[in-house]
């Protein structure tokens, strides 16, 4: 198993899909996560991931579809050129990422790797300089079958919960569109 930490513990066992989230920077506003914090750590991730789904606040650069393109193509990349996953399922929201994948490589490469390309094309394409991804990622990795069916359920279903289509497959920057 690999571990390392920065703010928040990183375990990587053997073998063991990863559920990843990267949210832009800024886009975690500390007054709506610090207030009523569920002591559930799978609760507490499902409420701030739905703060940050409907939070008018930070910055929604995953937004601009020149630049959810780049992100989705840098994620289709790492899997089929790169071999760092095989990514199993993935979104691109206004302020965040999901993808779940079956990694290759450690964890923090992925995360070096697809984020610093990332930012530097975002960065590039809205003609801006400066911090593009928050600096910590959440991971979670999956402990069976059932548990990766329902993170996939989840991360599919979140343009539904945000309210900003009916049905997954209807969400272009999903790998449940077109489905």
């Amino acid at each position: 198993m690999t571990y390392y930490e920065r703010a928040l513990p990183h375990w990587q066992p053997e073998g063991a899909a990863i559920f990843l989230t990267w949210r832009l920077h800024g886009s975690r506003p500390k007054e709506y996560f610090e207030s009523h914090r569920d002591p559930n750590p799978a609760r507490e991730f499902v409420r701030q991931d739905r703060i940050l789904d409907k939070t008018p606040l930070g910055p929604t650069w995953l937004k601009d579809d020149r630049v959810a393109a780049c992100m989705a193509a840098a994620l289709h990349h790492a899997d089929a050129v790169l071999g760092l996953y095989d990514l199993r399922a993935w979104v691109i929201m206004s302020n965040h990422v999901h993808l779940f994948v079956d990694p290759h490589v450690q964890l923090e490469r992925i995360n070096r790797s697809v984020r610093s390309y990332t930012a530097r094309e975002a960065n590039r394409i809205l003609q801006r300089t400066g911090a593009f991804w928050q600096h910590e990622s959440y991971d979670h990795w999956s402990r069976d079958l059932r548990q990766s069916e329902r993170i996939i359920a989840y991360i599919e279903e979140n343009p539904v919960s945000a309210g900003l289509v009916q049905r997954p497959e209807d969400y272009r920057w999903s790998s449940a569109f077109g489905v």
